[in-house]
């Protein structure tokens, strides 16, 4: 039987407190939950208070398979908090600061994990503060060669700035967006930005990319319902999507992702990592919150039709 691989999600572990009450979220850790329902060893790297929300965090992920073994415990700030309210069926977010994730320490035992780690995937969001931004860049440099290095962006303002962009394509192996996202890290990166009329527009951005940071070996560009486009240095895939009755987009992109990362790691096609991407992510989106029940029934259902995909 083969050995599960290692996968990492550094950054914020926090409760989105929505209009319908709290959820526990933040994209590492909703990134690692999915991860850890795909089979891999899933360790969420985050930080959390010393209070009733980090318990409360713990006591909901111990039940999932999102290792917690090696979160840190703040005794100075509280755990993260972000209220989400929605226009037209998006979220919008008020994020609180300083908090607990803003405090991310390199210690020998997270060091240790990514000297082992197949995947680690890190955001734009989590290096707000200079203290987690150098922690996640050095963590993401202690991965070996072979380490699938997602950079996850994640833009919202104002926690985010061209320097930040910068060096985490420069670590990255792989950066997934979204396709509102893509003039804004172009344009960031003072790179020319193409009109959003021409079709080709999202693959000549992420053709520029690709270009720019030669440690970079794919572009992900997710399109809500309309699919995604997956680009790297042989060629490029669209999928369209799926249709799917949405309850809320809230972990959706974080679904695609870990499925994303899921299948990259067993070397399968864009195609694949294409349908394996957008079947999950469509599922999450049909969903409320982004840490939702999953029966076998309905895992074994998608993973089936991922497989029929040659």
């Amino acid at each position: 039987m083969r050995e599960p691989h290692l996968v990492l999600g550094i950054g914020e572990l926090l409760w989105d407190v929505l209009p319908t009450g709290r959820r526990l979220g933040g994209a590492p850790a909703n990134f690692i939950v999915m991860a850890g329902r795909l089979g891999n060893h899933a360790v969420i790297l985050s930080r959390i208070g010393r209070d009733d929300l980090g318990r409360e965090a713990v006591s909901v992920l111990d039940p999932l398979p999102a290792d917690t073994a090696h979160l840190q415990i703040d005794t100075q700030h509280e755990t993260g908090r972000v209220t989400v309210a929605f226009n037209d069926g998006q979220p919008e977010y008020t994020i609180d600061k300083p908090v607990a994730w803003d405090s991310l320490e390199l210690s020998d035992d997270w060091v240790k994990l990514a000297e082992r780690a197949d995947a680690i995937c890190f955001g734009s969001l989590a290096q707000r503060s200079i203290e987690a931004r150098q922690t996640i860049q050095t963590l993401a440099a202690q991965t070996p060669s072979r380490c699938v290095r997602v950079f996850d962006v994640n833009l919202r303002p104002p926690f985010y700035s061209s320097e930040v962009i910068q060096e985490s394509l420069e670590l990255a192996t792989v950066v997934k967006m979204n396709d509102a996202e893509v003039p804004l890290v172009l344009a960031l990166l003072g790179m020319p930005v193409e009109d959003g009329g021409d079709p080709g527009h999202l693959r000549f951005g992420a053709e520029r990319l690709l270009a720019e940071f030669p440690t970079l070996q794919m572009v992900a560009i997710t399109r809500g319902a309309h699919g995604s486009l997956l680009v790297n240095r042989e060629g490029w895939h669209e999928h369209a999507g799926f249709t799917a009755k949405v309850a809320d987009t809230i972990g959706a992109g974080d679904a695609f992702t870990a499925a994303m990362t899921h299948y990259l790691l067993r070397g399968a096609e864009l195609s694949v990592l294409n349908e394996a991407g957008n079947r999950w992510g469509s599922w999450m989106a049909s969903q409320n919150g982004a840490m939702p029940p999953l029966s076998l029934n309905v895992r074994s259902g998608i993973e089936t039709a991922i497989d029929q995909i040659v």
